[in-house]
C-alpha cells in the first residue's frame, strides 16, 4: 500500500501540505495577436463553498482576479496586481515601482498586499452565492509610456450590470494580456480537509481590435504538494461543457498532471458594450 503524506519535516512543507494542492487551468491564447481582454464565468457548486476558497477567474502574468470565502460571514471579489519590484514587504517597494490606482468602484477597498511578492490590492465585500454563475472581465493594455493598465469588472446575473472593481497602473511594464489562467486554492491551512470545487465556463479572449476567440483548450497543472504526491486529492476536467477544478477532502481518483482538457462548449460570446463599462 502506498501512503501519501508530507515526507519532509519542515514548517513550510507542513503549512502547504495542510492547505492542500493548488490547481491551475492554463488557457491558450491565439498566437500573433494582442489580447486586451479576458472574459469568463465562474460558479461554485452548492456544498463546495468552503472557508478559504479562492477561485481565480482571470489570472495573468502580473496578477489575479476572482472570488473568495473569507469567513462564515464574509465573501469577496478580489483583484490584485504585483509590483515589478520583487519583495514580500510592500513597504520596501520604491516609489517609482509602486502599483498606482487609476480608479475604483463603489465600496471597493484599495490597499497593498505582501508575503507572496507585493503589490496593489482591491476587493469588494460581496455576498455571492453557491450555485450561481458569475461573470468576470479583465483587461491588460500598455499605455504607450512604458507602463501597463489592468482593469477588472464583475457582474452578478441577478443584478445584470457590470461593477468596476479597480483599475491599476503597473510601472516599468509594457504588455498585453499574457499567461492566461484560472486557479483554485485554499488559503486557510486548518480548512484543508474540506473539499472545494469550481466551474469555469464561457471563456473568451478579445484582442485589441475587438476580435473574439473561444478558449476551449486548457492545460491542467498542480503545485509542488501535488507534484510530489504529498497530497493527491485533486481533479481537473470537463463536466456539462464546463471546466472544473476540485481539491482537498482526501478523495481518490486524481487527474493526471499536465493533462490537456478540451471543452466542446459552442455558445456565442456574450454581448458587451465596452464603451459603457463604468
Amino acid at each position: 500500500m502506498n501512503l501519501n503524506y508530507v515526507k519532509e519535516n519542515s514548517y513550510s512543507r507542513f503549512y502547504w501540505g495542510k492547505r492542500g494542492p493548488y490547481l491551475v487551468l492554463w488557457h491558450r491564447f491565439p498566437q500573433n495577436t494582442n489580447i486586451k481582454w479576458m472574459y469568463s464565468e465562474v460558479e461554485i457548486p452548492e456544498g463546495y463553498d468552503q472557508k478559504g476558497l479562492y477561485a481565480v477567474a482571470n489570472g495573468s502574468s502580473e496578477g489575479y482576479f476572482g472570488m473568495q470565502v473569507n469567513s462564515t460571514e464574509e465573501r469577496r471579489i478580489l483583484f490584485s496586481i504585483w509590483s515589478p519590484y520583487i519583495t514580500d514587504d510592500p513597504n520596501d517597494i520604491p516609489q517609482d515601482q509602486r502599483i498606482q490606482l487609476i480608479k475604483s468602484g463603489e465600496e471597493v477597498y484599495i490597499g497593498e498586499f505582501g508575503n507572496e511578492g507585493s503589490g496593489g490590492q482591491s476587493y469588494l465585500i460581496y455576498p455571492w452565492k453557491a450555485g450561481v454563475n458569475y461573470s468576470f472581465l479583465k483587461s491588460v493594455e500598455p499605455d504607450g509610456n512604458g507602463n501597463t493598465i489592468y482593469t477588472a469588472y464583475f457582474k452578478d446575473p441577478e443584478e445584470g450590470e457590470w461593477k468596476l472593481i479597480a483599475s491599476f497602473l503597473r510601472p516599468q511594464t509594457n504588455s498585453w494580456y499574457t499567461n492566461a489562467h484560472s486557479f483554485l486554492e485554499n488559503f486557510y491551512p486548518e480548512e484543508g480537509f474540506k473539499t472545494r470545487k469550481a466551474y469555469y465556463s464561457n471563456l473568451w479572449a478579445i484582442n485589441s481590435n475587438g476580435g473574439w476567440y473561444r478558449l476551449n483548450n486548457a492545460l491542467f497543472t498542480t503545485d509542488d504538494i501535488g507534484n510530489r504526491e504529498y497530497r493527491v486529492d485533486y481533479q481537473g476536467g470537463v463536466e456539462l461543457n464546463k471546466f472544473y477544478l476540485m481539491h482537498c477532502g482526501f478523495f481518490d481518483l486524481q487527474t493526471e498532471i499536465n493533462k490537456n482538457l478540451l471543452n466542446t462548449d459552442q455558445r456565442n460570446h456574450p454581448s458587451i458594450n465596452f464603451d459603457l463599462l463604468p
